[in-house]
């Protein structure tokens, strides 16, 4: 495995969702709004095109655009990752080309969806995304949505083939497999949390970091925790977990991001709460809940800034692993 810099892929980095105008056209502005929120409120990187982000309603194009927005936001205040999978290899590749080109520090790869693949094809489509790209690469395991469970021992197999593999956002509920993969790989394997309400106990086995949908919202808090575990004061670390918990379990009142888009657009960090089909607006009832629980976290109305300016277009050099 390639050598991190060591406070590289390590902390709070939100993944965050994807606007839509009423004509289901991208929200670019909002989009850059919610990249600057997070980074402005502590984030120590960010994720884009991620499971929040329901790339699976978008098309290629689109969640190229995404990446160069997203980057163009966040290049040089904080490392941006992004999540370039897909159900088809050669779409992955593009994707994973397209990030690269626009300026990506890392990649996370989901395991292919639906099709719930064999575990010898899965090494071998890592192992050939890896060769495809000079950046840091993770694996996104999410068994729940993908419908396929990543073994240690595929895991093996591809980290022995490709030194550019260097961890996974881990989205199960299996705590286990967290120490596993850390005693076989050692402490640089770079887990991030994908369940939010694992998010203290598997920092504490070893963690490097959380990639959770509340980090949207309460990305101060989210950044907080990881500092304070890295820290050893689990005191405060635990403290943290309680005060988050209702806010975690409102996440998944609904289909994420469901939740998340009502209340990011309750705070004004997102012009509308329109949604692609097959994706609804949160319910009048699940709205109600919502409220109260903002209500009780303190999420208010953030205050207005100015967009993010774009930056001077530049093409970006091929980037060597960190």
């Amino acid at each position: 495995m390639i050598k991190l810099k060591k406070d590289f892929l390590r902390g709070s980095y939100p993944p965050i969702i994807t606007p839509f105008k009423a004509n289901g056209d991208l929200d670019v502005a909002s989009l850059r709004k919610c990249v600057d929120f997070s980074i402005r409120n502590g984030s120590h990187g960010i994720l884009l095109s991620g499971t929040t982000s329901e790339p699976s309603s978008m098309t290629i194009e689109e969640r190229i655009t995404v990446y160069k927005e997203g980057i163009d936001v966040g290049r040089g205040r904080v490392p941006m990752v992004c999540a370039t999978g897909s159900q088809s290899e050669r779409e992955t590749m593009q994707l994973t080309e397209a990030a690269e080109k626009a300026g990506a520090d890392a990649l996370l790869i989901v395991t292919p969806y639906y099709i719930r693949p064999p575990q010898r094809g899965l090494a071998q489509y890592y192992i050939n995304m890896c060769k495809r790209t000079s950046l840091p690469v993770m694996i996104y395991h999410i068994p729940g949505r993908a419908a396929v469970d990543m073994k240690l021992d595929t895991l093996r197999d591809i980290c022995a083939k490709a030194p550019n593999m260097v961890g996974m956002k881990h989205a199960f509920n299996d705590l286990g497999f967290c120490t596993n993969m850390i005693r076989e790989f050692g402490p640089d394997w770079r887990v991030f949390v994908g369940l939010e309400d694992l998010s203290f106990p598997m920092l504490c086995v070893g963690a490097c970091g959380l990639m959770n949908a509340v980090g949207n919202l309460h990305p101060r808090k989210l950044s907080q925790m990881c500092e304070a575990v890295d820290a050893g004061n689990l005191k405060r670390a635990k403290a943290l977990h309680y005060e988050l918990a209702e806010l975690n379990e409102a996440v998944f009142y609904d289909t994420n991001p469901i939740p998340i888009k009502y209340m990011m657009w309750k705070m004004g960090l997102i012009a509308k709460n329109h949604h692609r089909l097959p994706m609804a607006p949160a319910s009048p009832d699940v709205a109600k809940r919502l409220d109260g629980v903002m209500k009780r976290a303190g999420l208010k109305k953030a205050p207005a800034r100015k967009p993010a300016k774009r930056k001077a277009a530049k093409k970006a050099p091929m980037r060597k692993a960190a």
